[in-house]
């Protein structure tokens, strides 16, 4: 048996050369074992294989600051299944004399290390039971060696140096819905990664959402092995193979640091300024996107701490970041409402529309009445309280944002757009040429961004139309249970819903030209399509992802954004529709919002949106681009239950080119407006 003195000294040893050796691979199982042991341990296996896992990549900005980082920490883990086996009471008296010495109650500890089954809530173990179960990953070198230098006191407990997640916040940018998070790798998915089951530590983790869950597998690295053989004495005679782990790579994202920190703060101050004339706004937006379709930030409101992941989340903190058990009012910090939120876009989308119209027979130099309302189908539309503006060419109508030229342009393509497919009860009616338009700028699916949560929208075609009432009236027949024709008027809404909810009518092809009624997007399909706008017509699927870099320096993957598709909408209409939304800021619907701003240094385009809903205040909607002539960014904000698109969302868009380019006493994000030309240097 090795001396207690000299224990000590072996382990105050290994925990030192530890840290040292947990910079370039993690330590394997620092527990320290006698000679009786070893051999008893050796003896039952002739061979014996030890799982080498790999250090996880880390990822970073476009200036190679650290967004998810590896540091070092004792952790002190628990083997349940070692426990039960070698005790008679499941190892609950090791459990309470552990429990003090972490600082932390019986029934704390006891919490972290069941497993989360049907009807367990958090915080419980979700990872596989056969993994050693992590309890405290912040512990003193002292609490570590009085650990390890009673064996048989904590049968079962480890304490490791080993990698944690950490979330430095370069210049306080916190892009938590975008990076995702980690849990502890399951059984199932271990399986579908054809991993060993044993030898696996408890910091085997996997992405659950966000950059983290998209790129896994390139982030994991490849564990490696040891065989060793063994005499019948149980001596280690040598090793058989070892195949080194290859650890993950570095993620390299198109993501600045400073440029995230500028949208979100100006992304809560919106939302600030809007609480504090009284609307009850609990989420919103904001997109920066290159006109080559790289994500230069996405924020998300509201954030939250990532380091909430950390060891083992309590059920109320899942509750408050996923909006249960009563707490919808939260917000659902964990969604990222930029590629989740379904918002309408009001009169942003009336940029889709002046194309659908100019492909259809509209001139665009033509002249188009705008007067304060329009009656179509028996409803009279409004211009949202604007008097009669007369004629106007479309230029005018995009800067002064008339919903009745666009109502008129809607009814008028519905009455000769094949108005017998207005009645056919089938999933395989032919698309209208308005949404034929707004499908081929990216609206009603998904982007495509590499990230593994988006929402598509939703595009009112006739198909669209028959499964909602499918869904509606047929299988779940909400509508014609509840509806009435005499009734209230959502009730009498259900009972017309019951009976014609299948068919495209007049009112909706008028409200939906204006980006309304039915019509909803994301923030970054509205970003994305803008970016076909402000290009030329090229309509890309966005990367948030840039590259993926070996622990070497190598570059294994470049990662650049895929084209869609090409708008079909000539050059000169896309070239019209641009300078018309220069007109917007300077003298049209954001020129309050603009006021002042230094146009004469960078020339700002854009389009407001005011979308109404039912019950509630406005979506606010503000999408731009920059400069005019050489569009090299598109900027979005989005905000439900706000108000007016010049009122919340538009300040917020100039806060952020502002703090973009410099301007108005900011510090400039991008020096001379320029991201990285190449990709930054990544040490490991």
């Amino acid at each position: 048996m090795i001396p207690v003195s000299r224990r000590r000294l072996v382990v105050l040893y290994l925990i030192a050369a530890a840290m040292i050796a947990t910079l370039g691979g993690r330590l394997w199982y620092l527990q320290v074992m006698d000679t009786a042991q070893y051999k008893q341990l050796a003896a039952v296996n002739q061979a014996r294989q030890v799982v080498v896992p790999a250090v996880r990549g880390s990822i970073v900005d476009d200036e190679g600051r650290p967004l998810v980082d590896k540091t070092t920490s004792l952790v002190v883990s628990v083997n349940m299944t070692q426990l039960s086996q070698t005790t008679s009471d499941d190892g609950r008296t090791v459990l309470r004399r552990l429990a003090p010495m972490l600082g932390m109650s019986d029934k704390t500890l006891s919490e972290k290390v069941r497993l989360c089954t049907k009807g367990v809530p958090a915080p419980c173990w979700p990872g596989s039971p056969y993994q050693p179960i992590p309890v405290d990953q912040q512990v003193s070198a002292q609490t570590a060696l009085q650990i390890l230098e009673q064996p048989t006191l904590f049968p079962g407990v480890t304490a490791q140096v080993q990698p944690v997640v950490s979330y430095p916040m370069p210049d306080g940018a916190n892009a938590a819905q975008v990076l995702g998070y980690l849990q502890p790798i399951t059984q199932q998915e271990m399986a579908k990664e054809h991993l060993p089951e044993t030898g696996f530590a408890a910091d085997d983790l996997v992405g659950q959402a966000g950059l983290e869950a998209q790129y896994n597998t390139a982030l994991t690295g490849k564990p490696g092995t040891r065989t060793v053989s063994v005499n019948a004495a149980g001596d280690v005679t040598g090793t058989v193979r070892e195949t080194q782990p290859r650890n993950g790579d570095t993620l390299v994202t198109s993501l600045d640091a400073k440029v995230q920190a500028v949208a979100q703060q100006a992304l809560t101050a919106a939302i600030g300024r809007a609480r504090s004339q009284g609307n009850d706004v609990n989420q919103g937006a904001a997109v920066v996107e290159t006109t080559s379709g790289r994500i230069v930030a996405m924020a998300s409101y509201p954030d939250y701490d990532p380091n909430v992941w950390d060891g083992n989340i309590s059920q109320g903190e899942v509750n408050y970041l996923f909006g249960l058990g009563g707490q919808s009012g939260s917000g659902e910090p964990a969604l990222n409402w930029a590629t989740q939120g379904q918002y309408a876009p009001g009169s942003t989308f009336k940029v889709t529309s002046t194309a659908a119209a100019v492909a259809n027979g509209y001139s665009l130099n033509g002249l188009y009445s705008c007067p304060a309302s329009v009656t179509i189908g028996g409803h009279t539309f409004i211009n949202d309280g604007e008097p009669g503006l007369g004629d106007m060419t479309f230029s005018e109508a995009l800067i002064q944002s008339c919903d009745t030229v666009y109502y008129n342009i809607g009814y008028g393509m519905y009455q000769t757009d094949d108005p017998k497919a207005n009645g056919v009860l089938s999933a395989k009616a032919p698309i209208q040429k308005m949404q034929r338009m707004e499908l081929d700028w990216g609206f009603g699916s998904f982007t495509g961004v590499d990230l593994p949560e988006e929402s598509t929208g939703t595009i009112p075609t006739r198909q669209w139309l028959y499964n909602m009432w499918e869904d509606n009236a047929h299988k779940g027949q909400n509508w014609c249970k509840n509806g009435k024709a005499d009734g209230s008027y959502v009730q009498q809404i259900e009972y017309q819903d019951c009976l014609y909810g299948w068919q495209w009518e007049p009112g909706q092809a008028a409200i939906a030209a204006i980006g309304q009624g039915y019509v909803t997007v994301t923030p970054l399909q509205l970003a994305n399509a803008y970016v076909a706008l402000a290009n030329g017509g090229t309509l890309y699927s966005p990367r948030l992802g840039e590259a993926l870099v070996s622990p070497a320096g190598k570059v294994t993957a470049k990662i650049n954004p895929p084209v869609i598709r090409h708008l079909p909408v000539s050059s000169y209409t896309l070239s019209y529709i641009r300078d018309a939304l220069a007109g917007v800021v300077t003298q049209g619907t954001a020129a309050g919002a603009f006021g002042g701003f230094p146009l004469n240094q960078v020339c700002v385009a854009g389009k407001t949106g005011t979308a109404q809903i039912m019950g509630k205040v406005a979506t606010s909607v503000f999408a731009s681009f920059a400069p005019c002539q050489n569009p090299k960014y598109v900027v979005v904000v989005m905000l439900p239950n706000s108000g007016y698109g010049a009122d919340a969302a538009a300040p917020a868009v100039r806060q952020i080119w502002d703090g973009i380019y410099g301007l108005e006493n900011h510090q400039a994000a991008l020096p001379g407006g320029q991201v990285p030309a190449k990709l930054p240097a990544v040490q490991r």
